[in-house]
């Protein structure tokens, strides 16, 4: 199993995304994926950049860390052909070491043209196509495309790196899934849930699945909880209201419900590796192959710090044991 990071957009500004990815390198994290997003779930967060511009501060300050975005929506508010490019030209800047995460989004990001927001189905075929538009221009030459959803006219990219970059799909349930199946090359998801991941499988996927879980190393659990509940509160959401709700203070009408003590069952907090690792093992026993650790709140030099010193020999003491 390989460990890296979540670089969280809404909650960081550009130039400390850039320098937490170089100590999450120099921490041992194989690999990241950053958040793209136009809106953070809640006010509380306070950031949220263009993450284009910021992979390209990354490509530079870092050698071996591997980056995704996590995830990126090709569909309603950036053109396919348009994300086509600017994964071509990131890969082009960072060999070998860059991968595009793809997902049907969240109404906070896409309505911001006014677009109708699509039901889950007519999403799942938009980001089919999209992922299809993709491709195609990765392949170079002059393209032509016509579709149900995307037109692309006599489109050529110049930049593109030696190799197209792995396409990784997100995914939370089964058809998404078959999405990533048949359309990727890996799977990204939030729950350790095995009928998912065999799904994938099933469904003929025989790439990596990564797996984000959400923590917060602290001084105290206490404080740990605290940071949680005051800076992602969305933690404690069920269903599908992340992709349905519209604004932040939507975001923060729904979560005035979730308690200390929901966040305290549902995210790792405080200084003790046990919590963090028995998380690992669920993901592990669903079959996940990479897990990335999402810190919340400002401290990501604890974390970074923890993560090397402790919980990076308390995983893999688990390893050796499993």
């Amino acid at each position: 199993m390989e460990f890296g990071y979540a670089l969280s957009s809404e909650e960081h500004r550009p130039n400390d995304l850039v320098r937490n990815c170089r100590l999450a390198e120099e921490a041992g994290l194989t690999f990241a994926l950053i958040s793209d997003h136009y809106h953070p779930w809640v006010d509380a967060q306070g950031q949220s950049a263009f993450v284009w511009s910021v992979i390209g501060g990354i490509a530079h300050a870092t050698e071996r860390i591997r980056l995704g975005t996590g995830v990126t929506c090709p569909t309603i508010r950036i053109h396919p052909a348009i994300v086509a490019q600017a994964a071509a030209t990131s890969a082009a800047m960072m060999p070998g070491r860059f991968f595009l995460g793809v997902g049907t989004g969240e109404n906070l990001n896409e309505h911001i043209l006014g677009d109708k927001w699509p039901v889950p189905d007519e999403r799942l075929e938009m980001l089919e196509e999209a992922i299809e538009v993709i491709r195609l221009l990765w392949d170079g030459g002059y393209q032509t495309f016509r579709g149900d959803y995307y037109t692309v006219e006599q489109a050529r990219l110049y930049t593109l790196p030696d190799e197209p970059p792995p396409i990784a799909v997100a995914a939370s349930k089964p058809l998404a899934a078959d999405v990533a199946a048949h359309s990727g090359d890996a799977l990204i998801s939030t729950a350790p849930d095995a009928s998912l991941v065999q799904g994938y499988r099933d469904a003929g996927g025989d790439g990596p699945v990564y797996a984000q879980i959400t923590c917060c190393w602290a001084r105290t659990e206490e404080e740990g909880v605290r940071t949680v509940h005051e800076t992602w509160p969305n933690a404690g959401l069920k269903g599908d209201l992340s992709q349905e709700l519209a604004l932040p203070l939507h975001f923060e009408q729904a979560v005035q419900l979730v308690t200390e003590d929901q966040i305290a069952g549902l995210v790792a907090c405080g200084p003790d590796p046990r919590p963090f690792v028995e998380q690992v093992r669920k993901y592990a026993e669903a079959g996940f192959d990479h897990v990335y650790f999402h810190q919340i709140g400002r401290d990501q030099d604890g974390f970074f710090r923890f993560f090397r010193e402790e919980l990076a020999p308390a995983l893999q003491r688990e390893l050796a044991a499993a």
